[in-house]
């Protein structure tokens, strides 16, 4: 729901993208991009034996899909913060999707600034990473901030 001006709504979706599967080409193009060599990432002998069923995605490539989809949605320009927090392993051949809600709207310094939940969930509905960011917005017009946090 929007007010009148446009402005977005408390529990407002405002980021979705869908990834598509995580592969091994992916992770292997990852290791060498981020210089994070860690064979559990690539090589399934060693997954397996740490104990895990087969390689899985870095931590930090999740993440990075996360900022892909905030950036995706709003400005880069306006991203103040951005922060998460990994809940689960990714597998191999999970399709993930970013999902980001706001929270709240506030002012500080004078900025008008909107909260946003985001979380990164696979194909089965389970929940591979939380986090929040804080956005800079254009002050709401015909509508103050009362009422967009009061729905």
């Amino acid at each position: 729901m929007k007010c009148s001006s446009g402005a977005a709504l408390i529990g407002e979706r405002i980021v979705y993208k869908v990834f598509p599967p995580i592969t091994r080409h992916r992770l292997a193009l990852y290791c060498g991009a981020s210089g994070d060599l860690n064979p559990i990432h690539v090589d399934s002998d060693f997954a397996k034996s740490a104990g895990f069923p087969d390689v899985f995605a870095h931590g930090m490539l999740v993440m990075a899909f996360a900022g892909q989809a905030l950036t995706d949605a709003l400005p880069p320009h306006r991203i103040r913060q951005f922060s998460s927090r990994f809940t689960a392993i990714t597998e191999v051949g999970s399709c993930l999707t970013c999902e980001g809600h706001m929270l709240e709207l506030f002012e500080q310094s004078g900025d008008t600034l909107m909260k946003l939940a985001l979380r990164m969930k696979d194909q089965r509905e389970d929940i591979k990473l939380v986090g929040d960011a804080v956005v800079l917005i254009d002050r709401p017009s015909q509508c103050n901030l009362d009422q967009l946090s009061n729905g």
